[in-house]
């Protein structure tokens, strides 16, 4: 084979024109991707996914993702409602739901995106006041995300999410939050000992309450104890004192007159031999001395009663 001759470079000419067209004329896309496609300058629809086939020179593709996408918004400069000049910097989440529109309406969707969000955040910003910026952002996030979105849904994009990262407030102001949160929990320092004390007095108070009741009941069982001690003593002594009556009652009803008699003269035995200067002598003492006179003479008598003077006589 002559590689020379005009037919086999004409032959490869060609085969290298093809792989060229086809090279160009054949674009694979991605699930998350379209393709815009301009033919010979107009813009004819949407392609993809999938194999998707052009015609090379004629036809022009611009890819556009679909896949959510954001946008860091650097620091920018605010002043609020009450003029406390503050920096703020936030990000903006956002996705393309008309491919065509956001090729067409928008040349640099990042640049716009930034400079309508600095605009809007300075009119937010200017609408609230200092503590309600450096309070409420979960709501400025609501409302620059609505705002933001009725700019771009124009431009086939759609803001789905609005996150502030960091605010920067005046020196002064962070030297006040600052003086701010040292008092503020110095105050909860000394609202903490204050409860501490609190319950501590409340806890020793109710323990001598506590221990007062049980002093009490204690020195109530105690007395009834006693009480009943001294009843039960006292039922005791009265039914042995009655007991000994009753045994005394029932010996003096079988003591005879020769019992007694000797009794009370042991008794007096025991009255004269006392230190005491002054004798008290009962009355019934001539008739002790006449029974005893009278016990004698039977004892004389071989215990035969003494027969009297007139018995004599006769």
């Amino acid at each position: 084979m002559d590689f020379s001759s005009p037919i086999f470079i004409l032959v490869a000419v060609a085969v290298v024109l093809v792989i060229l067209f086809l090279a160009n004329a054949i674009r694979i896309v991605p699930e998350y991707q379209r393709l815009v496609l301009f033919r010979l300058g107009r813009c004819i629809g949407t392609r993809g996914p999938g194999l998707v086939v052009i015609i090379p020179i004629v036809d022009r593709v611009v890819r556009v993702d679909l896949r959510e996408q954001y946008l860091e918004i650097p620091h920018q400069s605010a002043i609020t409602e009450d003029n406390a000049s503050i920096s703020i910097d936030f990000i903006v989440f956002n996705k393309v739901i008309d491919a065509q529109m956001s090729i067409l309406t928008v040349g640099n969707f990042a640049g716009a995106a930034q400079n309508i969000a600095a605009t809007t955040l300075r009119s937010v910003v200017g609408d609230m006041s200092l503590d309600d910026v450096l309070a409420k952002r979960e709501q400025m996030n609501e409302v620059l995300r609505v705002k933001l979105d009725e700019v771009t849904e124009r431009w086939g994009v759609k803001v789905t999410n609005v996150e502030i990262r960091e605010i920067i407030p005046p020196p002064q102001v962070l030297e006040a939050m600052t003086r701010q949160m040292s008092a503020e929990r110095t105050r909860r320092a000394v609202v903490t000992e204050a409860d501490g004390a609190k319950q501590a007095a409340i806890t020793v108070a109710e323990g001598n309450k506590q221990s007062a009741i049980l002093n009490a009941e204690g020195a109530r069982q105690s007395a009834i104890l006693n009480a009943e001690g001294e009843r039960q003593a006292a039922i005791l002594r009265a039914e042995g004192f009655a007991l000994a009556l009753q045994t005394i009652n029932q010996q003096a009803m079988t003591a005879d007159q020769k019992t007694m008699s000797l009794q009370y003269l042991e008794a007096l035995k025991q009255i004269g031999a006392s230190p005491a200067s002054k004798i008290v002598v009962p009355m019934e003492l001539s008739g002790l001395v006449a029974g005893m006179v009278t016990l004698a003479d039977q004892a004389g008598n071989g215990g035969k009663p003494a027969r009297s003077r007139t018995d004599e006589q006769v």
